[in-house]
């Protein structure tokens, strides 16, 4: 065990010592002045212990064992979903949180991301690094993501669903999948898109009805306040007006640490997870928003080395499903606070105040971490 620690990839660590202290920061200064939620830095900073914990035993657990009981961690994955559909917390509308005994919640959605990257990598390393198949690859792992998707989709959590489907996009293109494919599946993305986009429109007010029988309009509130800025009403694009309006506010160098004005002024809705870059543009300005996404970009380089570095294929998929589900991640968070990507409720990984997505981002990184540390010949199940 000792041996293996000797190994770990030390720049990760101090990456995520520094997302410890950028945290702390900005979720308190977030949170100092709201009426309701007042965050301390040791809350914070207890999350992280536990978090780095996880991280640690991850790294040390073997990941090609996970990938051999892929299927039962698939099947209790989607069970989940299923149960918290059924018996669990509706929170902002969604129903999609377990209540745990302390006050704390726990949202299976998150989970099932890196189950899902598990149970995807089971399904590609049969290849061996051969061509996907479209009958006998390609439409098989689909179908392995699409129930997860729709589970997920109904509860309603939309940015957890699209994830889902980034995850899978991401596999497939390290899985080897075939450039006919590719082609084929950009056509009729395309064609469903403008499609869609022309039915959207042309139908707006009846689909607005009917979704709000089912009180999924929400979700024609976003995509509203990202195609039609201008036009709709002042509530709607209340949180997007008020972020992009507090980043620029900061200009080069910021307003200065707890001297945001937006923030203190609690004009952007939760400033401490969804909005958090909000802080960081608003009391840190354009250089340390740069500095944070810097700190990003060498996260994912460190784990690109890892997975090109990696002696075995089922090690590779897992890093590449993992840097997918983070990068797009981070690309929505940062994207949806100025106002080029819809409103959705993906938290900032890492920086973001959350128990459940720094639990399983720590887990994920764990998890990327052990296909570093475990290079040696296939070990046994039990």
């Amino acid at each position: 065990m000792l041996a293996k620690l000797k190994n770990i990839d030390l720049p990760i660590v101090g990456i995520l010592i520094a997302f410890m202290v950028i945290s702390s920061m900005m979720v308190y200064s977030s949170s100092v002045d709201h009426p309701k939620i007042h965050i301390g830095v040791g809350k914070v900073l207890a999350l992280y212990a536990v978090g780095l914990v996880a991280f640690l035993a991850m790294s040390l657990f073997d990941f090609r064992v996970l990938v051999r009981v892929a299927t039962y961690l698939y099947a209790a994955g989607v069970l989940s979903l299923i149960v918290v559909y059924f018996f669990g917390t509706e929170i902002h509308g969604a129903k999609g949180w377990f209540e745990l005994p302390g006050g704390m919640t726990f949202q299976p959605a998150e989970l099932v991301k890196l189950i899902l990257i598990i149970a995807v990598t089971a399904i590609l390393t049969r290849r061996n690094g051969e061509p996907l198949g479209l009958t006998r690859d390609v439409i098989p792992v689909g179908l392995t993501v699409l129930l997860p998707f729709l589970l997920v989709l109904i509860q309603p959590d939309l940015g957890n669903a699209i994830i889902f489907v980034i995850i899978l996009v991401g596999m497939f293109w390290i899985g080897n999948i075939k450039y006919t494919h590719v082609l084929i599946s950009l056509v009729v993305l395309a064609g469903l898109g403008y499609l869609c986009l022309t039915l959207y429109m042309h139908f707006h007010s009846q689909l607005y009805e009917f979704l709000s029988k089912y009180h999924f309009s929400h979700w024609m509130d976003r995509i509203d306040t990202y195609l039609y800025p201008q036009e709709v009403s002042e509530d709607d694009s209340y949180q997007v007006r008020n972020a992009i309006r507090a980043i620029g506010s900061g200009g080069l160098e910021g307003e200065g640490y707890l001297k945001g004005t937006s923030v203190h002024s609690n004009f952007i809705p939760f400033a401490y997870s969804d909005s958090i870059f909000v802080v960081v543009g608003e009391e840190f300005g354009f250089r340390g928003s740069a500095l944070l996404l810097l700190i990003y970009f060498l996260l994912i380089y460190r784990m690109i080395l890892i997975s090109i570095q990696s002696t075995h294929l089922s090690g590779a998929y897992i890093v590449v499903g993992v840097v997918s589900m983070f990068v797009f991640q981070i690309f929505e968070n940062v994207g949806m606070m100025i106002g080029i990507m819809p409103l959705t409720g993906i938290t900032l990984p890492f920086v973001s105040y959350g128990g459940t997505s720094l639990l399983i981002n720590m887990l994920s990184l764990g998890l990327v971490m052990s296909v570093k540390l475990h290079q040696d010949k296939e070990p046994e199940l039990f």
